[in-house]
């Protein structure tokens, strides 16, 4: 959610760390700022809005001096402003914080009673009062951080800058991600390794519970008990260039157009020449399996919701689906044998990550579904399945989650063989057709000409509907949730045969209809629901196939045209022209596509 950055080094720090924020601008924010010490002198900087905000007061309020901390803010306690804005400062001590103080109320009457009063309105401040009043007690910085932490609740990473302190930092974690970065005399804090990755492959994830003593020298670790810890160095391959929008106007489109590529990089981890598929040590044999649990968010649930269908259709396996948000506190039975599968892009996920912990120890195994490997769900499961679709800078997810949908697409070929309800030479033919899939996409990418023109009409409308039948029910909440994720306009999906069950109440001309049709099985039923739609004056999109369009005739409003796959590859080609349908009619609109209001990319707070 909001992002973490912090610099001890021999270059001046407000340039670097103003830059490391930038890298983090895709988790969302609202306000931004920036602390340094110099000649033992403790300042700030902040703004409200964008960062660019943030380097025009540098330019004119400069800020001198070789360590500090830097913040990104998406708010959740007080609104956007510079009071609110992080770093927050109380004395000798400044803090940024991500995540939430669930006892900040306690903690401050307790600081009020004390004479120390809250001057904003956020649960952050609450940790710099504390801290203060604990080196008012005579407490080093080192003590007083800690003994800060000691009294604090609920799920955080911190930072500490101190007054007089031109050679330390003390980073913390609890529920919220943090890394350390090694460099030559110099040390590096981050959110995650996207913000450090200009600055040094050399990383440190901080497991829950720690906290680290850093100088520019050295990172001393103590862990949840107290004991000092070791842990590892690790040399982090992280292509700078993925924070970069490569000539592309958005970091959306690029990532749509990266699709191909990444998409043939999954089939590669988990495929193998001869026709076979392969996966990491620790995966059960899937006969001995009687349930599948998958737990996910936002669109992660929907890959999980398709997947559903082809574990269930393919290798007979009894699924359920979960919104983690949801799944914990109905503390749900988990029958033995039961296989967990928790799908997240960032691996940071509070909700996601809370539930694994509840499955943890009930379930056979726990496999991990993610985008990075070295994240809290990749650490605390049994087996990871890394999606291999790089970093993911927009923040409606694009190709994480068609490389999930192929993650979780192989895995369901694997149940399959193994439950012997696919034959080794059916499985061949399947791979064969699924090989062929990143070629078809680059196929459907050409559309976004047609695309275009589809969407400045419906960049007016005010609702649009989407309907699916089957596997791509899950796809047509997949494409509502990006449109109104980034056009702002409002978009439901609906079960195409649940439509006269109360939905086609909303039909009328100024309603589009978009309606994901591949031509199988259940194509006819999906043509007789857009005939309802029809009947009604109701504008109907159809994206189909050639034939599933020539079926359906001439009195369709608009159509978009993919190449033909088989049904069990439909659903991750459809998600192209859902992506780029939402892309395009948010810049008709005018809205921000990479960072929508109210959003953020990783949300790791409840």
């Amino acid at each position: 959610m909001c992002g973490i950055v912090g610099y001890l080094g021999n270059n001046e720090a407000a340039p670097i760390l103003v830059e490391a924020l930038k890298r983090l601008e895709y988790r969302g924010y609202d306000s931004a700022g920036i602390a340094t010490v110099n000649d033992t002198v403790l300042d700030r900087r902040r703004a409200v809005g964008k960062l660019v905000n943030l380097s025009d007061l540098l330019v004119h309020d400069p800020l001198p001096g070789k360590s500090g901390i830097g913040h990104t803010r998406w708010a959740t306690h007080g609104a956007p402003s510079v009071t609110n804005a992080h770093p927050h400062r109380s004395g000798p001590v400044a803090v940024v914080h991500n995540g939430i103080i669930e006892n900040y109320r306690e903690l401050r009457a307790e600081l009020a009673e004390h004479g120390i009063p809250a001057q904003t309105e956020t649960d952050t401040e609450t940790v710099a009062l504390l801290t203060q009043q604990h080196l008012d007690a005579g407490m080093s910085p080192r003590d007083a951080a800690f003994a800060t932490l000691d009294r604090l609740e609920g799920a955080f990473a911190l930072a500490f800058l101190f007054d007089g302190e031109e050679d330390l930092i003390i980073a913390a974690r609890k529920g919220s991600p943090l890394a350390i970065g090694h460099g030559d005399g110099e040390m590096f804090v981050g959110s995650d390794a996207i913000a450090l990755s200009p600055l040094t492959d050399r990383i440190t994830y901080l497991e829950e519970g720690d906290r680290a003593i850093l100088t520019r020298y050295s990172l001393d670790v103590i862990d949840e008990a107290g004991r000092r810890a070791n842990r590892m160095i690790k040399t982090v391959s992280i292509d700078s260039a993925s924070a970069d929008k490569g000539g592309y106007k958005h970091f959306m489109a690029k990532e749509i157009a990266e699709q191909p590529t990444v998409i043939q990089k999954a089939l590669q981890a988990y495929t193998t020449t001869d026709g076979g598929l392969t996966f990491p040590d620790g995966l059960p044999d899937f006969a001995d399996v009687d349930r599948v649990l998958m737990v996910a968010c936002g669109t992660a649930f929907y890959a999980c919701l398709t997947a559903k269908y082809w574990f269930e259709q393919t290798a007979r396996l009894p699924v359920e689906v979960d919104i983690a948000s949801e799944f914990r506190y109905r503390e749900p039975p988990i029958p033995a044998r039961t296989l967990a599968i928790f799908v997240s892009q960032s691996g940071e996920t509070a909700d996601t990550l809370a539930a694994l912990r509840y499955v943890e120890g009930k379930a056979e195994k726990i496999v991990a579904v993610v985008n990075v490997p070295e994240s809290s769900i990749a650490r605390e499961s049994d087996v990871v399945l890394p999606i291999h679709a790089g970093a993911e800078i927009g923040v409606a997810s694009t190709k994480a989650f068609t490389c999930q949908l192929t993650v979780l697409l192989s895995l369901a070929l694997r149940a399959a063989t193994d439950r012997k309800e696919m034959t080794q030479d059916a499985l061949s033919d399947t791979l064969s057709q699924f090989r062929m899939l990143p070629g078809q996409i680059n196929d459907a990418l050409v559309m976004s000409g047609d695309v275009q023109a589809v969407s400045a009409e419906l960049a007016e409308a005010r609702d649009v509907l989407f309907l699916g039948r089957g596997v791509m029910y899950p796809l047509a909440l997949e494409g509502a949730l990006k449109l109104k994720e980034i056009s702002y306009i409002h978009a439901e999906a609906y079960a195409s045969g649940e439509l006269k069950h109360g939905p086609i109440a909303l039909i009328d001309p100024s309603v589009p209809v978009v309606v994901m049709a591949p031509t199988d099985s259940l194509f006819d039923k999906t043509v007789s629901n857009m005939q309802e739609v029809m009947a009604r004056a109701g504008r109907v999109l159809l994206i189909s196939d050639a034939e599933g369009i020539k079926t359906a005739g001439d009195d369709v409003w608009r159509s978009l045209a993919v190449p033909s796959v088989p049904p069990i590859l439909a659903p991750i080609l459809y998600a192209i022209p859902a992506q780029l349908l939402a892309y395009h009619t948010a810049i008709t609109k005018g809205t921000d596509v990479d960072q929508p209001r109210n959003l953020a990319k990783s949300v790791t707070v409840e």
